[in-house]
């Protein structure tokens, strides 16, 4: 079963399913995303209720206890959604999980103050799924023909410096990649197994 997983609540209205399809069976959602973007649901919660409808049956998945600022958003969602009988089931990550995986990858040269999202998600990935492939993971501002691009496909709105290390998580998924443990597609999808579907 080929399974479609997505960072950070992204938006998938029309004008981008054509690139990244409308599919999504696990959606990650960083609880500083829900500070910022939903007011940590304390003033209204239809706004958030009616952008996770695209999301269709996925599950959602949060940090919630592995920092203490992530628990309170967490649980919010998890009540937001559960109180109005959505489509959408809260997952809530291990936090020994996401402690191993930081010592794990810290252990392979990726010195950050925090792991991205993605890298958690593609690590739990190769441990559950048969054949992972990914796409979108580049670091950069420019695309492998020079043509500048920007950090997500819906915003450019870069990390904060110094929190993340993004080109050392890269070096990591391309090695595997070449080792085969992976598929780490670069270009624009062409070949049809790789392509999005509605």
């Amino acid at each position: 079963m080929l399974c479609f997983s997505r960072c950070n609540l992204p938006p998938l209205s029309s004008e981008y399913t054509k690139d990244v399809g409308s599919k999504s069976h696990l959606v990650t959602a960083n609880p500083s995303i829900i500070r910022q973007r939903f007011q940590n649901l304390l003033w209204s919660r239809k706004t958030f209720v009616d952008n996770m409808k695209i999301y269709n049956h996925s599950y959602i998945y949060m940090p919630a206890f592995s920092m203490k600022t992530g628990t309170e958003p967490s649980l919010r969602v998890y009540y937001t959604l559960s109180d109005v009988g959505a489509n959408q089931t809260v997952l809530f990550a291990n936090p020994n999980f996401l402690r191993s995986i930081g010592k794990f990858w810290k252990s392979r040269g990726i010195h950050a103050k925090r792991l991205s999202t993605g890298l958690f998600l593609v690590s739990a990935a190769l441990g559950l799924c048969e054949e992972v492939a990914i796409y979108g993971f580049w670091p950069f501002s420019v695309n492998m023909h020079e043509q500048p691009i920007s950090h997500h496909y819906y915003d450019n709105v870069l990390p904060f410096s110094g929190f993340h290390a993004m080109p050392e998580e890269f070096l990591q998924l391309w090695y595997l990649h070449k080792i085969g443990a992976l598929r780490m597609q670069l270009d624009p999808c062409e070949d049809t197994s790789l392509q999005p579907t509605s």
